[in-house]
């Protein structure tokens, strides 16, 4: 009787951790779209691996997802692609290139779906100190959304800055031009 009781106990509990999950999983979903609506070029948005440090800056949220980095990225991005006014400049690590199978065996998997999503954006490459240094920068006057994820692999993380999808800098070049 009693082991009949415990095993109801625990079988509850995994319930409810499996529960809290899918609902974690949807409020995150129903929060980007509102946070997107707010946010505008100069805004960011940070889809990281497990180990990314947690940020002391005012401007900076940070929601854990408890999903897949590349099943987050894709999300953001269509959510990004379907809006009226942003559209992405995605940045990677450069040290993700020199990640050997020796050191993470599933790095070539993750670096070919990572370039089947970032294909057709706007994409750099660069040092991940040099993340932090334009995150620090941005964040003094503008918000920043980090979405935390389950990644496992080092310099997984994707990070977007927002530009403006109807004004490109060809059309910035060409309105400084005319008034001068």
């Amino acid at each position: 009787m009693f082991f009949a009781i415990l095993i109801c106990i625990v079988a509850s509990c995994n319930s409810k951790t499996s529960e809290n999950k899918t609902t974690k999983i949807i409020e995150w979903k129903k929060e980007l779209p509102s946070r997107l609506s707010e946010f505008g070029h100069r805004n960011w948005i940070l889809i990281v691996d497990k180990a990314f440090p947690a940020q002391n800056a005012e401007g900076i949220v940070t929601i854990d997802t408890h999903e897949d980095l590349l099943k987050v990225f894709e999300y953001t991005i269509q959510q990004i692609d379907s809006s009226t006014h942003v559209t992405p400049i995605v940045y990677t690590d450069l040290e993700l290139n020199y990640i050997t199978k020796e050191q993470v065996t599933s790095i070539d998997d993750y670096r070919k779906s990572l370039k089947e999503i970032v294909g057709k954006y706007h994409h750099e490459e660069i040092l991940h100190d040099s993340v932090f240094v334009r995150i620090d920068k941005a964040s003094k006057l503008f918000k920043i959304l980090v979405l935390k994820t389950n990644m496992v692999i080092p310099y997984s993380s994707v990070f977007i800055q927002l530009d403006c999808k109807y004004w490109t800098s060809e059309k910035e070049k060409q309105l400084r031009k005319s008034m001068k």
